[in-house]
């Protein structure tokens, strides 16, 4: 497929994929990463001493999203061996506001090796291994803007470490980390203006006191098997089998178990009833009165209960006049809901009450 002319091919987004030649990935020691399909690919990685001097080939392809073009190189890398620049004094700091790709730009580390140079003064100075926080179990940053996910960088020199490098060391900067606040170093200020070291995550090693480690490995062999005889294989005409035994004991078994279950069952709940003629036949006359009575007694009461009516309250019965006779009318109406009201009002409610006259006295 063509493109146009019009469209710009460096604008395509393509990703790639790296792997050992004649094997599907890429060897243990070396990584690989692209942010997006529009960013550039890096491959970065620390060889061990055991591939120097073997020529490691890999296989780069390239994969265009847009043109779904394909394109293929191999890129040769040689190791070679810095025993003759032995560096036994090594620094592995953590960078916070660094990514490992941005960290792999050869201005960038020019930038940091040249702070530490200064820092620490030696005569040969040199990056060692570069490994982002998420190769050593960091976690994924969230996305925001300038926030890093944050990259080790061990340098290696041949001169002991700076008073400087050693202020971690000392007690107070250890009790301010393990209280989780900043440490307290007095050339941070060289390296804040670009690089944001996290002192309290920085290791000193020197690996002329290091003990070494032996493991006890066993010695590799050959990788040929030994001459055991001639090899059989089975023969490829299978004998024909007999599945009926199988049919059985899977199927057969169970099945019958669970009729004989069921008929079992359904003997014990069909036939075994005795039924309610059988049982007012067995229970004594005197019982059957009483249950009868309780049921009739209790039938009654339910449909006397579902027609009774709520009793008025007697604030609401009609009054009679002590003296003429006639019949005041009730205070409350007769659709007025009485159940929710009291039985008895406050002064302020009696607004309608119709006031008694009192009976005169005699003598006057």
């Amino acid at each position: 497929m063509k493109h146009s002319p019009a469209r710009d091919s460096t604008n395509d987004p393509i990703t790639f994929n790296t792997n050992l030649k004649g094997y599907p990935d890429r060897p243990g020691w070396l990584r690989y990463i692209q942010r997006t399909p529009h960013s550039d690919g890096v491959l970065y990685g620390s060889p061990a001493s055991e591939h120097v001097g073997k020529p490691t080939i890999i296989e780069i392809t390239a994969y265009n999203k847009r043109t779904f073009e394909t394109a293929r190189h191999n890129l040769v890398i040689n190791i070679m061996s810095t025993e003759e620049f032995p560096l036994p004094y090594q620094a592995e700091f953590f960078i916070k506001n660094m990514n490992v790709e941005e960290m792999l730009a050869s201005e960038v580390l020019g930038d940091f090796l040249g702070a530490v140079k200064n820092v620490w003064q030696p005569e040969r100075l040199n990056a060692i291994n570069i490994t982002s926080a998420l190769d050593r179990g960091g976690r994924v940053p969230l996305p925001i803007n300038d926030l890093k996910e944050g990259v080790y960088v061990m340098v290696g020199a041949d001169v002991q470490f700076s008073s400087c490098l050693r202020e971690v060391e000392t007690p107070q900067n250890q009790l301010r980390c393990s209280q989780e606040m900043e440490p307290v170093i007095s050339c941070d200020k060289k390296f804040r203006a670009q690089f944001h070291i996290d002192w309290c995550k920085i290791s000193l090693v020197d690996i002329t006191k290091v003990v070494p480690v032996h493991s006890n490995r066993p010695d590799p062999g050959t990788g040929v098997l030994p001459d055991i005889g001639e090899y059989n294989p089975p023969s490829e005409s299978l004998k024909n089998r007999d599945y009926f035994a199988d049919f059985l004991i899977t199927l057969a078994v169970p099945s019958a178990v669970a009729m004989v279950l069921f008929i079992i069952l359904a003997y014990s709940m069909c036939c075994r009833r005795e039924g309610v003629q059988k049982r007012n036949m067995q229970t004594p006359d005197i019982q059957l009165v009483h249950h009868s009575s309780i049921q009739k007694s209790t039938k009654e009461l339910r449909n006397m209960s579902k027609n009774r009516e709520i009793s008025w309250p007697l604030s609401t019965l009609p009054v009679f006049h002590p003296v003429s006779g006639e019949v005041v009318p009730p205070i409350h109406p007769d659709n007025y809901e009485t159940t929710s009201m009291p039985l008895m009002q406050t002064q302020t409610n009696l607004q309608n009450q119709i006031q008694i006259p009192q009976q005169q006295s005699s003598g006057k």
